[in-house]
């Protein structure tokens, strides 16, 4: 027993080093052009995606932004997103459409994540 410890101390401290780069790289990943959010009303949901220069700048988190724009502008024309099959037959979240968006006291917006690569706005 007492010989196992030292075992796996050696392995977890020989593979921090490789943990603490996948970190960084990450950190250093640049942002996705287009992120998903559903919007959710007491009728229906939907995803859209909305591009970082329709979100605008900022420290607070990309929900928030969205949301602040929203309330500000009392309506948002933003792009429904669907998952699809691209050329190559590859599951791809697409856009489908524009659609808008109107504030609403009963409206949420949360972020959406997904597995699937996110095509670009058209």
């Amino acid at each position: 027993m007492t010989k196992t410890f030292p075992r796996r101390a050696l392995l977890a401290l020989s593979l921090l080093p490789a943990a603490l780069a996948v970190r960084s790289v990450r950190a250093q990943a640049p942002a996705a052009p287009v992120q998903l959010f559903k919007v959710v009303s007491p009728r229906d949901e939907v995803v859209v995606g909305v591009d970082a220069a329709q979100l605008g700048a900022g420290s607070n988190p990309a929900v928030e932004r969205l949301a602040a724009q929203l309330a500000a502008k009392g309506q948002l024309t933003l792009w429904q997103y669907a998952s699809h099959k691209d050329a190559s037959g590859a599951l791809v979240q697409a856009p489908l459409k524009q659609i808008v968006v109107f504030k609403n006291e009963l409206l949420r917006i949360e972020p959406y994540a997904t597995p699937l690569p996110i095509q670009p706005l058209k």
